[in-house]
Order: C-alpha cells, then sequence, then structure tokens
C-alpha cells in the first residue's frame, strides 16, 4: 500500500499554504521531497505544464480552500466522488487530490528519466474535473484511531499465530529503519495540523508498513494453502482500515476544519 502517498503530501503542504503557515516555495518543496520534479498540466487557463508553485497559486486563485485525499483500489473506492473519468485515472494511480472549493482533481502520473544508473522520479499531476460530492468511505479522525487499534491487534495475533514474516522483531526493525530513513528533516505533516490527526497518521504509516513487509517476506511459516490464505484474510481488512486512517489523517483540514491559522 501507499504509506506515504504524494497526494497526501500534495493535499496536506497545499492545505498549509492556503492556511498561510507556508511559503509557496515551501510548500512546494516539501511536496517533491526526493523526486526529481513536479508539474501540472491541464491547468484552466494555461496551454501547458507548470511548475506546482504556480499551479497551487492558480488554484488558490479559482477558489480552492483546500485540499483532500483518495486513495482508492480495486473494489474499495476511497476518498472519490466521481465523475467515472477522474474515479478511473486515480484508481489506475491508486491515489488522487480533490480541491475543496473549485470542481477540479489532480491525478499523478509518476515515471522514470535519465540514463541506466541514474534515473530520477518525474511526476506530472493531471488536472480533470470532479464531481462535487461527498467523498465515499472516509472516517472520521477518531473512527480511524479506533479501527486501527482494533485492526492491528487482530491481526498480530493471526499472523503470530501462523508464524507469518512481518509480525515478529525483524518486522518491527525493518519498520524502524524506514522511519528513521524517511522522517529525517521532514515533518510527519504539514504545519498546523492536530496532533490527533499526527497521532493517526504515524499509526496508519506503521501499520501499513508491517503489511508491507509480511507480504514481501514470503509466507513464512505458513506452508499450507489454508494458512496463506488465512494471512492474506488477515491483512487485507488491515490494510483497507490502514488506508481510511491515512485518508482521515491528510484530510482532517477540510473535514473538520483543523488546521488554524
Amino acid at each position: 500500500m501507499l504509506v506515504e502517498p504524494r497526494s497526501g503530501l500534495l493535499a496536506a503542504w497545499g492545505n498549509a499554504l492556503l492556511a498561510g503557515l507556508v511559503s509557496p516555495d515551501e510548500a512546494a518543496l516539501a511536496i517533491v521531497g526526493e523526486d526529481a520534479v513536479h508539474r501540472v498540466e491541464g491547468l484552466p487557463g494555461e496551454a501547458g505544464p507548470v511548475g506546482l508553485t504556480l499551479a497551487l497559486g492558480r488554484l488558490r486563485g479559482l477558489g480552492a480552500t483546500g485540499f483532500r485525499v483518495a486513495l482508492p483500489v480495486p473494489g474499495h473506492p476511497l476518498g472519490l466522488s466521481g465523475p467515472p473519468d477522474f474515479n478511473a485515472r486515480a484508481l489506475e494511480a491508486e491515489e488522487a487530490v480533490v480541491a475543496y472549493g473549485v470542481p477540479y482533481g489532480l491525478v499523478p502520473e509518476v515515471s522514470e528519466a535519465g540514463p541506466e544508473g541514474d534515473l530520477h522520479i518525474e511526476v506530472v499531476w493531471r488536472v480533470l474535473p470532479v464531481r462535487e460530492a461527498p467523498p465515499a468511505d472516509v472516517p472520521s479522525l477518531g473512527e480511524a484511531e479506533r479501527e486501527l487499534a482494533e485492526a492491528l491487534r487482530d491481526a498480530t495475533a493471526v499472523l503470530s499465530r501462523l508464524d507469518v514474516a512481518g509480525s515478529g522483531p525483524m518486522a518491527e526493525a525493518a519498520v524502524d529503519a524506514y522511519r528513521a530513513r524517511v522522517e529525517r528533516g521532514r515533518e510527519v505533516l504539514a504545519p498546523g495540523y492536530p496532533p490527533r490527526a499526527v497521532r493517526v497518521l504515524e499509526m496508519a504509516q506503521r501499520v501499513g508498513l508491517l503489511v508491507s513487509v509480511a507480504y514481501e517476506n514470503g509466507h513464512g511459516g505458513a506452508v499450507s494453502s489454508s494458512e496463506i490464505a488465512a494471512r492474506g484474510e488477515a491483512l487485507r481488512p488491515v490494510e483497507r482500515v490502514a488506508r481510511r486512517a491515512l485518508v482521515a489523517a491528510y484530510n482532517a483540514y477540510v473535514e473538520g476544519g483543523e488546521v488554524r491559522r
């Protein structure tokens, strides 16, 4: 799953920019992160791709008052509200940003560029019309926090019983190493988000990493088909809960007006 989706960074830092808590350049730098470049294509009034700084300013000028995240997967249109073309593109990317206050959404198209051995990531955010309607299946922060605690407890019990890789100390070490690497020099969320949103995001990222480690480390001790099926049954709802929690944390600004000036 997308533990730290690009759409989350764009929405969080875009919200901080709209709240006047960071400068356009600070927001753009945080959104790009370790990627080489981000461009925005299809922006109203622009004939071609433009940089993030200009795009965020233009969206604010058009009336955007916030940004929210969608993290859909097949069978779970999390955060989407239509129309079908936008939903299809967001589903293919497994993420999108939807502006609040204007009928536009942004879907990232990620590609590699450069010679072999020196590849870098380039991202084009495609602006598309969206339907102004409530997003699908987005929980409140309180609901997300409760769901995460319950799902993590239940899944850990099942995975440990099956002796599945991803439920023990090695998995925890992998998660801690990842977090130490990605958190150097960055905030968990953009300035202004409430402590509860930060707490939910951190827990969701941790749960998502545990799920990823469990999948990537093979079947562990689960050697029978029934045990492998049981592992899948344990992981799928946990992954779903973690994605719902990620969306709830990133969307705290527009769902509850949580970001303060």
